[in-house]
């Protein structure tokens, strides 16, 4: 088992058997920290990580993480916990989640419930729309055995996000091929490169509507469990730039707290 702990900077990881960090981004940074994996080694896209997140990370996992029976990534500030919390303590441990998957072939961050909106609205209220139709077309002309799972997540208000999910080796494989290859035909079809703030982290965001896509189409069971978080969130905050981004459409937006 590895569970990839995604982080950009040097944090305080939980010694926990069967997590291991990872920084993102290493072929882009100076020093990367004693005891943490690199992103930039084997076979990568470390270099994109400005617009790719912690897929970075999920990118060298699907290739140089073979080996492993069961593959996942956390946050370095947020992790899959017993309970809602920001103890450490409360992470779920390697037994829990071997335990978990002998029950369904998933476990994932609960699902976001955004009550007022659709996924749909809610993506093109908080970012370039552009990216969002491209990756809707892409879904539609090279994998359309997805696309009613596609537009059944657009109008739902629930969704999985942050891209954190444990899951066996062959569902892992299943799921990044689908994702990477989406996005990759989308990132040949936009100027990402010419994106400027957090509208650079395109391919990060658009790939947060591809779980539940991937999931729902191939019949996946899951089991979702509460978030174990090392900052609290400003909910006064979070609440008015939700309200901001879907009724004063020129604003900033600011996204995932």
């Amino acid at each position: 088992m590895k569970i990839l702990i995604a982080t950009h900077k040097p944090y305080q990881i939980p010694e926990i058997s069967g997590y291991q960090p990872i920084m993102v981004g290493s072929a882009l940074r100076d020093e990367v920290p004693a005891g943490y994996l690199r992103d930039d080694q084997g076979e990568n896209i470390s270099s994109l990580n400005p617009f790719f997140n912690e897929l970075t990370a999920l990118y060298w996992a699907k290739y140089n993480l073979r080996d492993e029976d069961i593959v996942g990534l956390a946050h370095y500030r947020r992790y899959f916990g017993t309970k809602s919390s920001h103890n450490l303590a409360d992470i779920l441990s390697q037994e829990q989640i071997y335990d978990a998957l002998e029950k369904v072939d998933v476990l994932l961050p609960k699902q976001r419930n955004y009550y007022i909106e659709s996924q749909e609205n809610h993506y093109l209220n908080a970012h370039k729309n552009e990216p969002y139709f491209m990756m809707q077309d892409v879904i539609k002309e090279s994998f359309p055995e997805y696309l009613s799972a596609f537009q059944q997540m657009g109008q739902s208000k629930k969704a999985h996000l942050f891209n954190m999910a444990i899951m066996k080796q062959a569902d892992f494989q299943s799921y990044t091929d689908f994702m990477f290859g989406v996005l990759n035909q989308v990132a040949q079809r936009i100027p990402y490169e010419s994106y400027e703030g957090q509208d650079r982290r395109v391919f990060g965001f658009l790939s947060e509507r591809l779980m539940d896509t991937w999931l729902y189409t191939n019949h996946k069971t899951f089991q979702d469990f509460p978030l174990v978080t090392t900052e609290k969130t400003n909910w006064l905050d979070k609440g008015s730039q939700f309200l901001k981004r879907k009724f004063f459409k020129n604003t900033n937006k600011k996204v995932h707290f």
